[in-house]
């Protein structure tokens, strides 16, 4: 078991414990520890790439500030110089002395919570004097957590005696770790969000740059089916918003590094990829987001003829994305619902908005004491399945309500009739005036 893997088995088992209570949390610096990959980029004559080579790689982020919940208690920090393996992967110990991290506690806690970290390091080419070298860092939770984008620098300084990476051709420390300072890092808390057709929605997109790096460009572009659109953008403080409503605050981008994008009224439109693009006075990064626009189907139940067999109508309408699961049941009185199979459909129809609509038709008998169906539809959309019942009665039992029903009616009107014609023979009564004193 390698150094990394005994670092996060400590984390598991400390974390394990019991936590304290939210309102006692304090801040407390940890190493973060990312298993990575770094990608090599071999080259031809002419700079352009021959191959793509995926070398193992170990990140570490230093000193990182995070929530404690008192079972940080006995966590040490990352010791490079004990990896004793053969082929030891490629580390750099990153600082993040100059950027916040706001998405740390999701990363260190993501082995012991079952999520996956995916680490992608790749050479950042920047045209610049300095006596440097860059990299990239994304990084991605998986179930739907944070994204955290991270341009790192590395310097190419040599002291006297000091040990060169091989293939890298960068100072190793003396834990034989590259040593680099994050100076920007673009984050999203969600890469993925679901919203209705018709409400809101707030893109989350936030950074932070070292000091002396200026905030000069943030863009939003959509892509979607192949095209690719401006949405809005920021430019010093010069505003343009290509999609009507769209909406971010320039003060909480100066101050807290948000450049979250609101988008009011969404219509099928504004589904698709989104791409915040952060561009400071030396680096660029960014956070793609996808946005999934979904309508409600609703579901109405109908009988088509009232003659045996009868056909049972399924109405579902305005619902998006497109698929959708439509399943029939019938339940006996006293019995319990069993699955109904031959449905047929109507062909699918699309309206002006873009939702979908469909039918689906069910020849149903109704049996000697009735029978209750069950149209239930299952759509993305949906926390839970919706349906729509109805009970088709035998005819016995609807030609005695009938014959009930006609005879109630027949004997109302005989007695409305001698009403009428008892009031008609029977004398006016005479009201009798008596004269006073």
């Amino acid at each position: 078991m390698g150094t990394e893997e005994k670092w996060c088995l400590l984390l598991c088992l400390v974390l394990s414990g019991v936590a304290a209570d939210p309102a006692e949390r304090q801040s407390r610096a940890v190493d973060v520890v990312l298993d990575c990959f770094l990608v090599e980029e071999g080259r031809q004559l002419g700079g352009f790439a021959s191959s793509r080579n995926m070398v193992k790689a170990l990140l570490v982020l230093r000193q990182v500030p995070v929530l404690d919940d008192s079972s940080l208690e006995g966590l040490t920090d990352f010791q490079g110089g004990t990896l004793a393996e053969d082929k030891p992967p490629v580390t750099f110990e990153a600082s993040v002395n100059l950027v916040q991290i706001p998405q740390a506690e999701a990363l260190l806690h993501a082995d012991c919570n079952g999520k996956e970290v995916t680490c992608e390091i790749s050479h950042y080419f920047l045209q610049a004097t300095e006596n440097a070298a860059w990299f990239i860092t994304n990084v991605q939770v998986s179930g739907g957590g944070p994204s955290v984008s991270m341009v790192m620098k590395t310097p190419r300084d040599v002291e006297n005696g000091a040990v060169l990476h091989p293939t890298l051709n960068l100072p190793l420390s003396s834990q034989g770790m590259i040593q680099t300072a994050v100076e920007l890092q673009v984050t999203t808390q969600t890469p993925s969000l679901n919203v209705l057709l018709g409400s809101s929605a707030s893109l989350p997109c936030g950074f932070s740059m070292a000091p002396g790096l200026d905030l000069t460009h943030v863009e939003w572009r959509l892509h979607h089916k192949g095209n690719g659109e401006l949405v809005y953008s920021w430019t010093r403080g010069l505003r343009q918003a290509k999609r009507k409503g769209a909406a971010l605050q320039p003060e909480q981008l100066l101050v807290a590094g948000d450049a979250s994008l609101a988008l009011p009224s969404l219509t099928l439109k504004d589904e698709g990829t989104y791409i915040c693009q952060i561009t400071t006075s030396l680096y660029q990064a960014q956070q793609i987001i996808q946005v999934h626009v979904q309508a409600s189907p609703k579901v109405q139940l109908s009988l088509e003829n009232k003659t045996l067999p009868a056909t049972l109508i399924c109405s579902i309408t305005g619902y998006y994305p497109l698929d959708i699961t439509v399943t029939w049941s019938r339940e006996e009185p006293g019995g319990a619902p069993v699955p109904v199979s031959g449905a047929s459909f109507s062909s699918l129809r699309q309206s002006a908005a873009g939702t979908y609509s469909i039918s689906s038709f069910l020849t149903v008998e109704p049996g000697p004491a009735g029978i209750t169906y069950t149209c239930q539809v299952a759509h993305s959309s949906l926390e839970q399945p919706l349906g729509a019942s109805t009970q088709i009665l035998p005819p016995e039992q609807k030609t005695a309500f009938g014959v009930l029903l006609a005879s109630s009616l027949f004997l109302l009107a005989l007695l409305f009739l001698g009403l009428q014609r008892r009031q008609a023979t029977s004398p006016r009564s005479a009201k009798t005036l008596r004269p006073s004193g």
